[in-house]
Order: structure tokens, then C-alpha cells, then sequence
């Protein structure tokens, strides 16, 4: 599977997690949803040895093929055993498996180990992507410490090998953003990197969720309507009909939520959206 792929799946899985997460009845005043002007901020969180390569693949096989989950298994099994000249091709091997079947906590864990031999700025990054997609699709917060630990470890590699990376720079100030501990100057990298690109599809997104967290729904909506006007995208339009909605503004988040179920052409999440639509409809 290639890259933009495996992000479209991640985008999906996000986007019914958090579907299924919420009421129907989802509409928040916006004084109400700001409580001042922003919400609390998650709390800093830690990593957890416990979370490892082993213990998510264990997690992720029954959500896979099981022939490519026996096939995964054979390379594991193989890796415990093999030399130091073999673990790397077989960690890659690993890594590139668990990709092509969208499991970001897995691929990030065989990356992050690859990236420390290497020292490759393509292998910091791989490794600090899936980790802030694991972090966006687990629910578990031990977990997700370990996600945003590794994420900003990744990164930070990353940034100083290529201080100029946008695509590092974006990835830092998510994993900032995620962790708590820094949000402000994961914000403040983001804004930097769409001072310097305008369009960046990563900074814009990730600014517009996080505008959302805070209540800021107005600001959201405009980086989501700067994505779209650019691409047509399953995410954009989903967070853009939620932000409407907070807004109040009930028809343009229809007409968002019609756009976002006709992209995602998914049954189970066309039918949610239409109880969300009924309910705005009311």
C-alpha cells in the first residue's frame, strides 16, 4: 500500500472512532465550548516500557489478514534469531508489512529501531509519522505516552539532520501539541511552517484540530476550508461540518457532512452521518 494511502485509511479509522465516540445530539454553544476562550490542554504524559514492538503487534494481528498476520509472525520469529546483518533488512521488512496493512503503532516500533542504526532522515521520519498516527487512533493513554514520547524523539532526530524539514518541523509540533507538556511550542512551530508554506496539508490540519480542542471553531473552519479549496479530502470535510455544527451553523455543516460520507463511501459511516444530519435537520 502506498503512503497517501495508508493516511486515507488512517484518516478513516480516526474519523469513525470518533463517529462512534460521540452522542448524536453533539451541538455545543460556542461560549460553552470555550469556557473562557480555550479548553484545558491534555495532561503531559509518560512513556511506558511495557509498550514495545512486541506487545502492539500482539494487539494488532487480530485486525489484520491472517495470512499476512502468519506472515508477519514467520518474519518475527526469524528476527529473534537472526544476526546483526540480517536484522535490519528484516526489520524493514517488519515496518514495510505493518504499513501496507495500516497499523501505525507496529511499523512506527520496527522504524524507530531502523532509524537509531541508520541514522537516515527517511527512517526518523517514517518512525515519527506512525507514531503520531498510533497516538490519533489508541484510546489508551499509557500508550499514547509512548506514542508521543518516541514521536518527539523521532523528530527531533529528524530536525537536526535537516533543520529546515517542515515536514519534521510539523511532526515536532504535533507531537508537542499531543504530549501537553509543550503545546504552545508545538503551536508555534506549526504557524511557522505555514508562514513558510501556506498550503502545508499536515501544519493546516493539525492546527485546525487543535483550534478545535480549544474551541476556536471559527479559526478552524478557515484551515479546513484552505485544505479543501486545495484537495477535496475525507478529514478536512469531516472536521469542517463538526466545527460548523459548533458553530451553529446548521446547513453549512450539512452540506460538509454530505460532502465527508460521499468521499468515505463507507456504509457504517454514512448511516452515523445521516443520524447526524437528521438530528442538525431537526
Amino acid at each position: 500500500m502506498k503512503r497517501p494511502q495508508i493516511v486515507v485509511g488512517v484518516a478513516v479509522i480516526a474519523i469513525m472512532g470518533y463517529l462512534y465516540s460521540l452522542p448524536v445530539k453533539g451541538l455545543v454553544k460556542p461560549k460553552e465550548a470555550t469556557r473562557g476562550g480555550a479548553a484545558a490542554m491534555p495532561p503531559a504524559v509518560k512513556a511506558n516500557a511495557n509498550i514495545n514492538a512486541a506487545s502492539v503487534s500482539a494487539l494488532a494481528k487480530p485486525n489484520i489478514d491472517a495470512s499476512i498476520a502468519t506472515e508477519i509472525s514467520a518474519l518475527e520469529s526469524k528476527l529473534k534469531t537472526a544476526g546483526e546483518a540480517d536484522k535490519l533488512t528484516l526489520q524493514r521488512q517488519l515496518a514495510k508489512a505493518w504499513d501496507s496493512v495500516t497499523q501505525p503503532a507496529p511499523a512506527a516500533f520496527y522504524y524507530f529501531d531502523i532509524a537509531h542504526k541508520s541514522n537516515e532522515m527517511a527512517d526518523w521520519l517514517n518512525a515519527g509519522k506512525n507514531f503520531n498516527a498510533a497516538y490519533k487512533l489508541s484510546q489508551d493513554t499509557s500508550a499514547q505516552g509512548t506514542y508521543v514520547a518516541n514521536a518527539v524523539e523521532a523528530f527531533d532526530h529528524a530536525t537536526k539532520l535537516q533543520p529546515a524539514s517542515l515536514e519534521a518541523k510539523t511532526g515536532l509540533g504535533v507531537a508537542y501539541v499531543n504530549g501537553g507538556a509543550m503545546p504552545m511550542q508545538g503551536i508555534t512551530l506549526l504557524l511557522d511552517v505555514v508562514k513558510q508554506d501556506p498550503k502545508n496539508h499536515d501544519a493546516l490540519l493539525n492546527l485546525g484540530m487543535f483550534a478545535m480542542k480549544s474551541g476556536q471553531y471559527a479559526k478552524a473552519v478557515d484551515r479546513f476550508k484552505t485544505m479543501i479549496a486545495q484537495k477535496e479530502e475525507i478529514e478536512p470535510y469531516f472536521y469542517l461540518a463538526e466545527s460548523y455544527k459548533q458553530l451553529g451553523q446548521k446547513q453549512e455543516a450539512i452540506a460538509a457532512y454530505e460532502k465527508c460520507k460521499e468521499l468515505m463511501g463507507d456504509p457504517a459511516a454514512g448511516q452515523r452521518i445521516d443520524e447526524y444530519i437528521k438530528e442538525l435537520k431537526k
